[in-house]
């Protein structure tokens, strides 16, 4: 076994260049969401298709076409003939890359400087991406009998939610096994030293308010939306964090957090009183609570006699309630954490966040799931966005010991 171990590690360090060398092409391919502007990724599944094919596998393609009417493309391959899977589910999409004066490169041209690769998607989540795909190219070439089968998903939309990515993978008849494990890399922590089994609940609100336009020289003939909105952000914002208030040291932050985030734009001038003002929450609650319980709070803000002035509608952008958290004894978890041991010397903790990842799909289909990766911080949406070359390889070899 441990023979096994070191040819098989051997084989990931000889693609490091060729691993580097692929990441910095998918780089150059947008994939962002048609909903945030993007052409979607389209491009970027031909390019990986195109690679899975080149080194010899079968490809399955499953388009899902979106409200814009835009294909949303998802990749699944496999090697092996055993009777289980060991599935690393990865996404293609990533986030827009904002304020470009902040980037001090092109975020869609990687740059290799002092062992990272700098680029939009190179952290979240085009790293294990990458590392998905050579620990199967590896187990491929390793040609011995592995004790479970290797599969890459490699899907779409994972960025708003996943409708036209894992959440239709899953659907599919044939793909995926009753008796499969499913490893997400798409929680990356310190040294790897954290092992993802549980996630938070989730609810993004969008909330219009409508006032009055007027001229800004004349206020008291209309109702201004934006101060109104303002206030209704600062209200929710104290209500949600005092009343949820409760902590469990299994998660990471170990409160539930309710985040003001976006702002969309509402009027061209200065001189203008707004009147209508969008924005959004951002809400990861602890299963100690209920979704139902936070929305309701909410609508009751609104409804208060302080925004009596003006009529405010609360839409639910996007809602995932909590799966229940995969077993510590599960044969993914004990599996994950001892090929983090032998290829790392890490001993890894088991635990629970905020963030959402495709995990939390296959646990409420009753599927053994976890998250896991490597990164010296946090990067993921932010400028200068990088991944560590070492990191990449890595954890491609931990994926690969995985199945032996």
């Amino acid at each position: 076994m441990e023979e096994n171990k070191s040819s098989l590690i051997s084989i990931i360090e000889k693609y490091k260049d060729d691993m580097v060398s692929t990441m910095s092409e998918m780089v150059s391919i947008p994939s962002i969401s048609p909903m945030s502007d993007g052409k979607g990724e389209g491009a970027r599944a031909d390019f990986l298709e195109g690679k899975l094919k080149e080194w010899g596998f079968e490809v399955k393609r499953y388009d899902y076409v979106d409200e814009t009417n835009t294909k949303r493309p998802n990749l699944v391959a496999r090697h092996g003939n055993n009777e289980r899977t060991v599935w690393f589910v990865a996404h293609m999409d990533t986030v827009a890359p904002g304020d470009r004066s902040l980037w001090l490169t092109d975020p869609f041209k990687a740059e290799i400087k002092d062992g990272k690769i700098y680029g939009r998607g190179t952290n979240d989540n085009g790293q294990d991406l990458i590392a998905s795909i050579y620990a199967l190219r590896a187990i491929k070439e390793f040609g011995s009998d592995t004790t479970f089968n290797m599969g890459v998903a490699l899907v779409a939309d994972e960025e708003l939610g996943s409708k036209y990515g894992i959440q239709k993978l899953l659907e599919e008849q044939g793909i995926f096994g009753d008796n499969d494990m499913f490893v997400v890399p798409d929680y990356l922590s310190e040294g790897g030293s954290m092992v993802e089994i549980a996630e938070k609940g989730s609810l993004w609100l969008k909330i219009k308010v409508n006032g009055k336009q007027v001229h800004a020289s004349t206020p008291a003939l209309g109702v201004n939306a934006n101060r109104n909105a303002s206030k209704l952000i600062t209200k929710i914002d104290e209500m949600l964090h005092q009343k949820y208030n409760a902590t469990d040291n299994i998660y990471q932050p170990p409160y539930s957090t309710f985040e003001p985030t976006k702002r969309e734009k509402n009027v061209d001038s200065v001189n203008i009183v707004p009147g209508s003002d969008i924005f959004y929450f951002d809400c990861r609650v602890l299963p100690t609570y209920k979704l139902d319980d936070v929305l309701n709070d909410v609508k009751s803000v609104c409804n208060s006699n302080d925004f009596k002035a003006v009529k405010i509608e609360i839409e639910t952008f996007s809602r995932e309630d909590p799966a229940e958290p995969t077993s510590m004894d599960s044969d993914v978890v004990k599996r994950l954490l001892k090929s983090i041991k032998e290829v790392m010397n890490v001993d890894a903790k088991p635990m629970g966040v905020g963030g959402g990842t495709c995990a939390a799909f296959f646990r409420h289909r009753g599927f053994p799931a976890v998250a896991w990766g490597t990164e010296a911080e946090d990067m993921a949406h932010q400028p200068n966005e990088y991944c560590r070359i070492d990191d990449m390889v890595n954890d491609a070899k931990v994926f690969a010991n995985m199945c032996l």
